[in-house]
């Protein structure tokens, strides 16, 4: 794994959604670090959970309350 991605594999974190992908995932930012989270809507203010970190960017899900 690149040791340069802010985020990391199973960690958790507090973003908003910013974006959505062509894909129709949104798109949040952990210091800057694009992570693409499916079902979330623009505006969402959110817990996700990081399931897989690639070099530019990390997948995540919303986590479960």
């Amino acid at each position: 794994m690149d040791r340069s991605a802010p985020v990391e594999e199973g960690g958790s974190y507090e973003v908003t959604i910013e974006d959505i992908a062509r894909e129709g995932d949104g798109i949040a930012r952990v210091k800057g670090f694009v992570v693409f989270v499916p079902n979330a809507k623009v505006g969402d203010e959110i817990t996700i959970k990081v399931t897989k970190v690639m070099r530019k960017f990390a997948f995540g899900e919303i986590a479960e309350d």
